[in-house]
């Protein structure tokens, strides 16, 4: 609603506040908009990575976030209520950290993290306790080396979508997941290979809506949700967006079902029939199938697994 208020995290962990209706309202999706920087008062090199549309600041509501390093840190809501023009921290990030994804919580969700690697961890939010403002947080996840935490998922219904760089993905039931303590290294969420590339990214999404995917080089696909192959957590998935050479997927979102809006957007995924076309369906890879392995399996108190630095 144009009176809401939009909480603007950045990637240096601070926050900043916009009221809806200051934000330009374009003719179309053409539209050009104007340049964030002429609407909030960002640093040099310093960008918006989420938005939260905000009503009131309701006591029993918390701010979940978690960075690229898997570090996760929940703030009750009410201390981002009071404005200021500078912004302020939401954060504090160790250096070269930076905020990947928040949500609200009701402080009794339960909470997925996923990362570049393919791995996703499903724990409860009550394992991550409130912090002030200016907490570093706690981990949440363990991540290997040269990878990072791309998406933060706060549990409701729906199956989870994941995607990788090279335009492959599918869906998965959260049940396929299991509950562990958070700070261990997760679970096989995408099976990852030359075919598929890196996980671009993992959200929930419901039967009925569509979901956008983006290239790098600024294609848009759109493709219904119920034409994306469901399928178990330890495999490499079906083709959801043919790319060009060099072109990467980079972003995906689930959007609402109208079938008005889908005129002009093409694009659909593949039918479970494609999988074998495309190898996309591999055997699980030893120790993932059922119960976690003890690699992936978090300590009972939150801690660093073995082997983990």
């Amino acid at each position: 609603m144009t009176h809401d208020t939009l909480l603007c995290f950045s990637n240096r962990g601070q926050v900043y506040w916009l009221k809806v209706y200051q934000l330009p309202l374009a003719d179309g999706r053409g539209g050009r908009g104007k340049p964030i920087v002429n609407l909030i008062p960002l640093e040099e090199g310093e960008k918006i990575t989420a938005m939260l549309p905000i009503r009131d600041y309701a006591a029993d509501k918390f701010v979940f976030m978690a960075t690229s390093q898997g570090t996760v840190k929940k703030t009750p809501l009410e201390a981002f209520s009071r404005p200021r023009t500078a912004g302020i921290i939401a954060v504090s990030l160790d250096e070269g950290d930076r905020l990947v994804g928040v949500d609200i919580t009701d402080g009794s969700n339960e909470v997925m993290l996923a990362t570049t690697a393919g791995k996703a961890i499903r724990f409860a939010e009550d394992d991550v306790r409130p912090m002030g403002r200016e907490a570093a947080g706690v981990r949440g996840i363990a991540i290997s080396d040269g990878h990072e935490v791309n998406s933060l998922i706060v549990l409701r219904e729906g199956p989870i979508l994941t995607a990788s760089e090279n335009g492959y993905g599918k869906l998965t039931e959260v049940a396929e997941f299991p509950m562990h303590g958070r700070g261990g290294q997760g679970v096989i969420a995408l099976q990852l290979s030359e075919r598929n590339g890196r996980m671009v990214g993992a959200m929930q999404v419901q039967q009925s809506d569509d979901v956008l995917l983006i290239s790098q080089g600024g294609t848009l696909v759109r493709t219904a949700v119920a034409q994306v192959s469901v399928l178990t957590r330890n495999t490499q998935g079906v083709r959801l967006m043919r790319l060009d050479d060099q072109d990467l997927l980079v972003g995906m979102a689930a959007v609402e079902h109208l079938a008005a809006d889908a005129e002009g957007v093409e694009g659909e995924g593949e039918s479970e029939g494609e999988l074998a076309a495309d190898g996309a369906d591999v055997p699980p890879s030893e120790g993932d199938a059922g119960t976690a392995p003890a690699a992936d399996a978090a300590p009972a108190d939150g801690g660093t697994p073995p082997g983990v630095t």
